[in-house]
């Protein structure tokens, strides 16, 4: 076996490894890669589009305009200003994955514009704090259906050896939003009047923009035109996208026999597309509460309070100027790049469960120093103290990212077979939303009561996240999207037996015995 099949095996499993090409050109020599790839780039800024708006009330929060254009709130009334695209969010998740299963993945994804559109243009031309708390709410259901939709899409359409690493690129776009909305509230803080706030405001539409190109650019899942009987079309796409045209190549036979005949035996099992069918089997309860788990540790692990709350951190800390807490936003968000980045293309190499307990960790061991640094701060005043607990932020994110930026979304979208996938992924967002909101709400109440102790409470927390990510969540590399069934099925998996792909007549599928 040479080198570039084992490792392709490494990644993908040794039968697609053996039907993919090996003439040792890269792929971004080949014509048809280098233009499926890029529609997939400018698909991960739906991401980034999610970190502008998640990340924007931190910023905004840092500036006296608006604070005093909300009345400045604090309190659980600045929890639920900072809770209203959440709620927004929560409530057009069944809606996207009805259009995502009915209309396509690319359907999906047009129908976040419309939200887009009224969303920032109440929130920006907001005369009084309801219509931007109204605007926050519209802005929240563009969330939803950009990170449901656009996930489903690049999983389904990515190139086999290329989907683990592009998959978990995703999310880490989100840091890029984020980038974004850190240096444009830190460039408006000096702004007369409510521009300060109205411009960054109104700028949540430029991501959106330029992802637009994507949009255009990408095909329609090969997954979801099977589902649908039109197994011409996704054989036509895998032709043109994974085969560069070759009507004959070995994976383009291999990959849409593993579709035609996994969506076959799935609709044989017998098992529901609903939500009550992600609880039928033994396999899908595993699935389900590694979905949910992961979704409320992403938030429950700490970073809530860092990712909405970083003004009222850094005071804990004695970094109280303005101009200082913006420019570390914006140097925090340019390190979760950084670090998301390089954690993602190493999913293939290092694989899920090494990067998910070093994650933990690493969060577990910055926490404890945080919490014995801000304590020590609030006790001493020391100023160096103080700038001890932004080291230890950036060394708590740099953890976190490891594993739970470029994670949480490809991880539940490669464990769910098709017909659950935009579920799975819908109640990942929605366990992921619902306990930012928990957090968004009793996080300033917990601060004003017991301020640095409250870091206690996530350091118990972690230890909790450690031991499920142990005992819970399994590796998932070396295997194609349609096996993955057998690392939560074994031999009860509804997919062929291994070695059986292509020797299965397309109208009479093997049994999976």
């Amino acid at each position: 076996m040479s080198g570039m099949t084992a490792q392709n095996a490494h990644a993908v499993g040794g039968e697609l490894a053996a039907v993919l090409p090996n003439d040792g050109i890269a792929w971004y020599r080949k014509m048809h890669l280098l233009r499926l790839n890029l529609s997939i780039f400018f698909l991960v800024f739906f991401s980034a589009a999610t970190g502008y708006n998640g990340s924007l009330m931190n910023g905004l929060q840092a500036l006296e305009q608006w604070k005093n254009f909300m009345g400045l709130p604090k309190g659980a009334w600045l929890g639920f200003i900072n809770a209203a695209s959440l709620l927004g969010a929560c409530t057009v998740y069944p809606l996207i994955n009805w259009i995502c299963a009915h209309h396509g993945r690319k359907m999906g994804v047009a129908f976040g514009y419309f939200w887009l559109l009224l969303g920032v243009g109440v929130q920006a031309g907001a005369t009084n704090p309801a219509m931007f708390i109204c605007g926050r709410l519209l802005v929240g259901c563009v969330s939803s259906c950009f990170d449901v939709s656009a996930p489903c899409l690049i999983t389904e359409i990515a190139y086999p050896t290329h989907r683990g690493i592009l998959t978990a690129l995703y999310n880490t776009a989100y840091y890029v939003g984020s980038l974004i909305a850190a240096w444009t509230t830190f460039g408006t803080r000096n702004y007369g009047g409510s521009w300060a706030w109205r411009i960054p405001s109104l700028l949540q539409v430029c991501v959106p923009a330029a992802a637009f190109t994507g949009f255009v650019l990408a095909p329609e899942s090969p997954r979801w035109l099977a589902s649908k009987n039109r197994n011409d079309e996704a054989r036509a796409f895998l032709v043109k996208y994974h085969a560069g045209g070759d009507e004959k190549a070995p994976l383009v036979a291999f990959e849409l026999r593993e579709i035609e005949v996994t969506q076959r035996l799935e609709l044989e099992s017998k098992e529901t597309t609903t939500y009550i069918g992600m609880m039928k089997t033994p396999a899908n309860r595993h699935r389900l509460f590694i979905t949910i788990t992961l979704g409320v540790a992403a938030q429950w692990n700490g970073v809530g309070v860092v990712s909405y709350y970083l003004p009222l951190v850094l005071e804990t800390a004695g970094i109280t100027s303005v101009t200082n807490q913006t420019l570390i936003n914006g140097c925090l968000a340019i390190w979760n790049v950084i670090i998301g980045v390089g954690a993602a293309s190493m999913v293939d190499r290092l694989g899920r469960r090494f990067l998910f307990l070093t994650s933990c960790i690493g969060m577990l061991i910055s926490y404890i120093l945080i919490t014995g640094l801000a304590g020590s701060f609030a006790s001493t005043g020391h100023e160096a103290t103080g700038f001890a607990v932004v080291a230890m932020l950036f060394l708590y994110y740099g953890s976190y990212d490891i594993a739970f930026t470029p994670l949480i979304i490809s991880y539940p979208t490669e464990i769910w077979p098709f017909a659950l996938r935009a579920r799975g992924l819908a109640v990942v967002n929605m366990s992921t939303q619902l306990a930012a909101f928990f957090n968004i709400f009793v996080n300033p109440i917990a601060f004003e009561s017991i301020q640095w102790k409250y870091y206690i409470v996530f350091v118990a927390l972690l230890v909790v996240l450690l031991a499920i990510c142990y005992f819970s969540y399994p590796e998932t590399r070396g295997h194609s999207l349609e096996e993955m069934a057998r690392v939560f099925e074994k031999d009860t998996a509804a997919v062929l037996r291994a070695g059986a792909v292509m020797d299965v007549p397309t109208g009479d599928p093997e049994s999976k015995n």
